[in-house]
């Protein structure tokens, strides 16, 4: 797997450098991977938070350049600390030892072959929780078909529809082209939704979608697409916690809060259309009290 960082075409960037030989594309990851941080993360949907926590690994660089990002420090200035593929695999088992539900990949696209190794390492030695590839959905097809078989649940971002808004915000060229391609891949994995019978999701897809100021009717054909390709055979997350951030201030239209009553019309638009599996968000949740302190901590 490692082979593929010599030519690096694992998202739509296509850079087609050698991270081998510390060649830096656009996510300024190389051939070692930097973790920002371990944590038994209670802020996640309910079926994956759950009692115990979900088991995130936040993973410095990213292939998306939001200008809103809350997370810049590592997405964008990368932030973090490198560990091996054997450290990587320890990190996943100590996670099961602390108790949590699953293991979280949250931003894993550009180390894709690096966590492949470390998963195989890590079941080997017994790790046995389900393991979930929280993407922002910027994926190359054969990428999410090369992780067939070692994810169990995509939690995917669906950020975008009109491709203007991507390019504009998060520099991603036909991110609605990439972004549905590899969803379908996602679903065609993954298949119907499964929970324990505590309530957490074992397999399956779950869609999040983050909703911007301004941007109302490009949610709706969000949630037309999705609904209309997949019914209720996935989980939908609808977040009202947007807060402007980073370099949002240059951006007036999108430089403050979501109104409540935008979001309070999706939610009726939803039910307008007969989706039943959803997530909605409480208010009070667009604060930066959310944001997870990046201390480098964990592992």
């Amino acid at each position: 797997m490692l082979e593929l960082l010599k030519k690096c075409r694992l998202c739509p960037r296509n850079c087609n450098i050698n991270r081998l030989e510390g060649e830096l594309g656009f996510c300024k990851a190389g051939s070692t991977v930097k973790v920002a941080k371990v944590s038994l993360h209670l802020w996640e949907e309910p079926c994956i938070s759950g009692t115990r926590a979900s088991g995130t690994v936040f993973f410095s660089n990213c292939n998306l350049n939001c200008v809103f990002c809350q997370n810049h420090n590592i997405s964008q200035n990368s932030v973090g600390t490198e560990v091996s593929i054997e450290e990587l695999s320890n990190i996943f088992l100590t996670q099961q030892k602390n108790g949590a539900h699953n293991i979280n990949l949250v931003t894993p696209t550009h180390y894709v072959p690096q966590i492949i190794e470390a998963i195989k390492i890590s079941k080997q030695k017994g790790l046995a929780i389900p393991i979930l590839y929280n993407t922002n959905s910027y994926e190359n097809v054969a990428t999410i078909k090369a992780l067939e078989g070692y994810i169990d649940v995509y939690l995917a971002d669906f950020k975008y529809y009109k491709n203007e808004y991507a390019e504009k915000y998060s520099k991603a060229k036909e991110y609605f082209y990439h972004a549905s391609n590899a969803i379908d891949t996602m679903f065609n994995q993954a298949k119907e939704v499964e929970f324990d019978s505590n309530g957490i999701i074992q397999k399956g897809l779950l869609i999040r979608h983050l909703m911007l100021p301004g941007l109302l009717f490009d949610t709706k054909k969000i949630i037309d697409h999705i609904y209309r390709k997949y019914g209720d055979d996935v989980y939908l997350s609808l977040m009202n916690q947007y807060t402007p951030m980073h370099k949002a201030y240059s951006y007036p239209e999108i430089n403050k809060k979501l109104k409540p009553k935008h979001y309070d019309s999706i939610i009726e638009y939803c039910i307008g259309l007969g989706i039943k599996n959803a997530f909605i968000q409480d208010s009070g949740t667009a604060s930066e009290v959310y944001v997870p302190d990046f201390d480098l901590r964990g592992f």
